[in-house]
C-alpha cells in the first residue's frame, strides 16, 4: 500500500493532480488518500491550488508540489571555479556566487571558503528549512565515503572525507550528497530521452551516461572518464594527469589555454578563450573547433556502443557551442556508424553555465525528497 512518501513522489512527478487521480494511481481509498495528504499539507511540501477544469459538477481541487517549502545548497567544484548556490526544491537557482580558485591546493584551502560562501548566501533566506547540501567534483567520486577517489587531477583530495567540513553550516542539517560533476549535469538534463550522453567540456573532459533512463556510475564510479583515453593526436603530449597521450592534452580547455599562453596571449581560463572566439579571434576559433574534432573522434566508439538519442554539450564549451559542435560533427559522423548517428541530436545544456549547479541541486533533491526519505521525515 502506498505510503506518504509514494503519494508525495506521485504529486512531485505530476506537478498537479487531484485526490481522485491519486486514488486511481495508488489504489488507496478516499480516506487513506486524505490521511496521507493531511500529513503532506501540514509539512508544506504539498499545497492546494486552483481547481481543475470542471467536467460537470463541482470542480476538483488540485494538489501540487510546493517547491518553495525549503531550499537545498549546491556547491559545484571545478578546476578553476567553484559555483555556490541556494536552490528551491525544484532545483531553481535562487542565489548564486562564484569562487575563483585552484583545486590542486587541496580541500583544506578551498572547503572553508565554500562553507563561508554558502553561509553568506543563506543569510538571504532567514528561517527557511535547508533540506541538504549537494557537492559535485570533477573525476571519480565515492559517494558512500564522501570523497574523491583515484582522480588524476584532485590528488590532494583523494580519500579525504569532505562531509565533516559542512559541520560549520548548522542550518544545513546532516544530509550531504557527493557526486561527479558530469553525472550531476546528466541529472539536470534527464527526461527528454532515455538514452543520453552528456559531455562536460571545460578545463577537463568528462561524460555523464544515461542508458535506458538510468544514470550509469560504473563498478568503480569511473564511468564517463573519457578525457584520459589515449588518442593518436596526443601521442607523446604530456597531460596534467602525469601521463602522455590523453585526449585532454589536445582537447581539454586547460590545454587550449596553455597553447594560447605560449603564444603570448593573455588568457587564464577557457571562458576567456570563449570570449575571444565570440569576438571573432581566428586562433581561438580554430582551437575550439579543433577541440570539437578531437572530442568527436574520441566519443565515436561510445556512440556506437551506447547508441544515445541525444548528446548534450555542457561546461564552458557550451558558451561556444556552435563552433565546438561544428568540429565535433565532422569527426563523430565520420567515425561512428550511420545506424548510431542517423537520428542523433546534439544540443547545448538546458541550463547553460548553471548546469552543474542545477545538477548538483538535483543530486541532493533526489535523495532528500525520495519516497523513503519523505516517509521517514514525516511519519
Amino acid at each position: 500500500m502506498a505510503g506518504v512518501g509514494e503519494v508525495f513522489a506521485l504529486i512531485r512527478e505530476r506537478g498537479e493532480i487531484t485526490r481522485a487521480e491519486i486514488a486511481a494511481h495508488t489504489g488507496l481509498s478516499r480516506t487513506a488518500v486524505g490521511a496521507r495528504l493531511a500529513v503532506l499539507l501540514d509539512s508544506g511540501l504539498v499545497v492546494e491550488c486552483e481547481p481543475a477544469p470542471s467536467t460537470g459538477g463541482r470542480p476538483a481541487t488540485q494538489l501540487s508540489f510546493n517547491a518553495d517549502a525549503g531550499v537545498v545548497l549546491s556547491a559545484a567544484v571545478g578546476i578553476s571555479r567553484t559555483r555556490l548556490a541556494v536552490c528551491n526544491l525544484a532545483g531553481t537557482v535562487l542565489a548564486l556566487t562564484d569562487i575563483d580558485q585552484e583545486v590542486a591546493l587541496g580541500p583544506d584551502d578551498l572547503m572553508p571558503d565554500v562553507i563561508k560562501g554558502l553561509d553568506v548566501l543563506l543569510e538571504q533566506f532567514p528561517g527557511v528549512t535547508v533540506y541538504g547540501v549537494g557537492l559535485s567534483l570533477p573525476g571519480a567520486v565515492d559517494a558512500e565515503r564522501g570523497c574523491s577517489c583515484g582522480s588524476a587531477i584532485l590528488r590532494g583530495w583523494d580519500g579525504v572525507d569532505l562531509r565533516p567540513y559542512f559541520g560549520g553550516l548548522p542550518r544545513a542539517g546532516t544530509t550531504v550528497v557527493l557526486g561527479n560533476d558530469a553525472n550531476a549535469i546528466a541529472l539536470a538534463e534527464r527526461g527528454e530521452a532515455a538514452d543520453v550522453l552528456v559531455l562536460k567540456a571545460s578545463s577537463g573532459l568528462g561524460a555523464g551516461i544515461v542508458a535506458g533512463g538510468v544514470l550509469l556510475h560504473g563498478a568503480n564510479s569511473a564511468a564517463g572518464e573519457f578525457g584520459h583515453n589515449k588518442v593518436l593526436a596526443a601521442q607523446g603530449v604530456p597531460c596534467r594527469c602525469g601521463d602522455t597521450g590523453c585526449l585532454e592534452a589536445v582537447a581539454g580547455g586547460w590545454a587550449i589555454v596553455r597553447a594560447l599562453q605560449q603564444q603570448g596571449r593573455s588568457v587564464r581560463h577557457l571562458r576567456d578563450v570563449a570570449e575571444l572566439a565570440h569576438d571573432g579571434d581566428p586562433e581561438a576559433r580554430r582551437m575550439v573547433r579543433d577541440s570539437g574534432r578531437h572530442v568527436g573522434e574520441g566519443i565515436a566508439p561510445a556512440v556506437n556502443l551506447l547508441n544515445p538519442a541525444l548528446i548534450v554539450i555542457a561546461g564552458d564549451m557550451a558558451g561556444v557551442h556552435d563552433i565546438f559542435v561544428a568540429g565535433l560533427r565532422e569527426t563523430l559522423y565520420g567515425n561512428a556508424t550511420a545506424q548510431a548517428t542517423g537520428d542523433l541530436r546534439v544540443r547545448p545544456a538546458t541550463h547553460g553555465d548553471r548546469s552543474a549547479t542545477v545538477g548538483t541541486a538535483m543530486m541532493v533533491l533526489d535523495q532528500v525528497l525520495g519516497p523513503a526519505a519523505v516517509e521517514a521525515l514525516l511519519t
